[in-house]
């Protein structure tokens, strides 16, 4: 389970980070910098720390899978959800309504914060080196 969930905060690292770096071009190109923190959130929350926790749990064993898993999923959904809060947020696309916005923002960053918190605990629940 736990080479699933490294593999799977990879892939999900990977289409953040193509997604941002495809935002940042799209930028550079356009010369206008308006998505430049959605930008930096795409790639910050959704690429670099969704590789990170897939690296560390390739690297390391836990002990607690379920939280492993809950983890896993919080910071999945939490980093869709801030950086497409974000968007909806900044960006006002399609006449969403504001609070609407301003909410699934909230939420998202919300959700992605508790991921934070359960992986700094997970951090805490490896298996020893000689154990493995």
């Amino acid at each position: 389970m736990q080479d699933q969930w490294s593999l799977r905060l990879i892939r999900v690292a990977a289409i953040f980070g193509l997604i941002g770096t495809v935002l940042g071009s799209h930028m550079a190109g356009a010369g206008s910098y308006a998505f430049r923190p959605i930008h930096a959130h795409i790639l910050l929350v959704g690429w670099l720390s969704m590789f990170s926790w897939g690296v560390f749990y390739k690297i390391y064993r836990v002990r607690a899978k379920k939280l492993l898993a809950l983890q896993g999923w919080t910071g999945i959904v939490g980093a869709i959800g801030l950086t497409a809060g974000m968007w909806l947020q900044f960006m006002q696309p399609f006449n969403i309504n504001e609070t609407f916005a301003l909410i699934f923002y909230i939420v998202g960053g919300t959700v992605l914060l508790i991921s934070f918190a359960l992986f700094v605990i997970v951090t805490m629940m490896v298996e020893k080196a000689s154990a493995r």
